[in-house]
């Protein structure tokens, strides 16, 4: 008996999937049958499509919302899409690009138009990731020349601080007396001295 899946990726767990999953909700997919991956589309290493593909049966449909929901590695996308077309049988529909829809179109023109512009949508998408690398290494660059501190934020160094670190650095103090001066915890302590030691 024909099943109806519905796949669903987002790039982080911070991300909204509210979105694509209502829309598969109103095309009468059970929500126990949409999977859903917050994580990169860089490759197909995911637990839920994992879990999607051991399910799929011939015959099957999925449906994903668009191509780069799917994946943003164009090789991938193009052997993920020939595994579930051909070698389990099942059918794939690309809410945003009808053409992408493998009910449709069996005949050679339709499957030739079809490879076309899977060939084309996925290039786009591992063109978009490797612009969206790009911009974050050049937002980076630029932080760090302008100063700005990139991650989580400096720990305070408590008062007295320099005076203290000397002594134990000069072997004047222990290292537990230095933390019992600052009233500090071994591993904030050692956190701090490297993070004095780096400035």
């Amino acid at each position: 008996m024909q099943k109806v899946f519905g796949y669903i990726r987002v790039s982080s767990s911070e991300q909204n999937i509210d979105r694509q999953l209502q829309e598969m909700l109103e095309l009468g997919i059970g929500e126990r049958d949409v999977y859903i991956d917050k994580q990169s589309g860089k490759d197909f290493d995911r637990p839920q499509y994992k879990a999607l593909k051991t399910v799929l049966r011939s015959g099957d449909i999925v449906y994903i919302k668009s191509i780069d929901r799917f994946g943003r590695n164009s090789r991938e996308i193009k052997k993920e899409w020939q595994e579930i077309t051909k070698d389990i049988g099942a059918d794939i529909k690309v809410l945003d690009m009808p053409l992408l829809d493998t009910t449709q179109y069996k005949d050679l023109i339709g499957n030739f138009v079809s490879n076309l512009v899977l060939e084309v949508l996925s290039f786009v998408a591992e063109q978009e990731r490797e612009s969206i690398k790009q911009r974050q290494q050049e937002g980076i660059k630029i932080a760090k020349a302008k100063g700005k501190h990139l991650g989580r934020p400096r720990a305070k160094l408590p008062g007295q601080w320099e005076q203290i670190y000397n002594e134990w650095k000069s072997n004047n103090i222990t290292a537990v007396k230095a933390m019992e001066k600052l009233n500090l915890s071994k591993s904030t302590f050692y956190k701090l001295v490297k993070q004095y030691e780096r400035i």
